[in-house]
């Protein structure tokens, strides 16, 4: 009877119980998908000193929903940090600085662009449009 009350199930002689108790802590651990945070940073391009209205960033992750950087004035960068990006795969990506593309120096590498979405906001390059990739690991 004790253990019935504790959340323990009785030893079973037959099939399964059918409903168990489970804190909902322990479920949504087994169901979350592995993720991570990650900080986007974009700085003015050497020689640029008038800083630009708008810094965003857009891309898989954010179902190209545009995201706002904020200005960080000691740091004189633009930065956010990006919580909760699904892990193991690649996502793309692009920054774009008063609404156009912009370059990303600490991008894991260039994609062709895939879809209406991404080729909107490619960025030309020697090789044709590209936009960035990122390589979602976790620890």
């Amino acid at each position: 009877m004790f253990d019935s009350i504790f959340g323990k199930k009785p030893p079973q002689k037959g099939g399964p119980m059918g409903w168990e108790p489970r804190s909902p802590l322990a479920q949504n651990k087994a169901q979350a998908a592995p993720s991570y945070s990650k900080v986007f940073r974009w700085r003015l391009p050497d020689g640029q000193t008038e800083p630009p209205q708008t810094v965003e960033i857009i891309g898989s992750f954010t179902r190209w929903q545009k995201i706002p950087l904020m200005r960080d004035g000691a740091l004189d960068a633009w930065h956010i940090t990006i919580h909760n990006i699904p892990a193991h795969k690649t996502h793309h990506y692009m920054l774009l600085v008063d609404g156009k593309p912009a370059q990303d120096k600490t991008c894991d590498g260039m994609a062709i662009p895939n879809g209406f979405e991404e080729e909107q906001y490619a960025i030309q390059t020697d090789r044709g449009p590209r936009v960035f990739m990122m390589f979602a690991q976790t620890k």
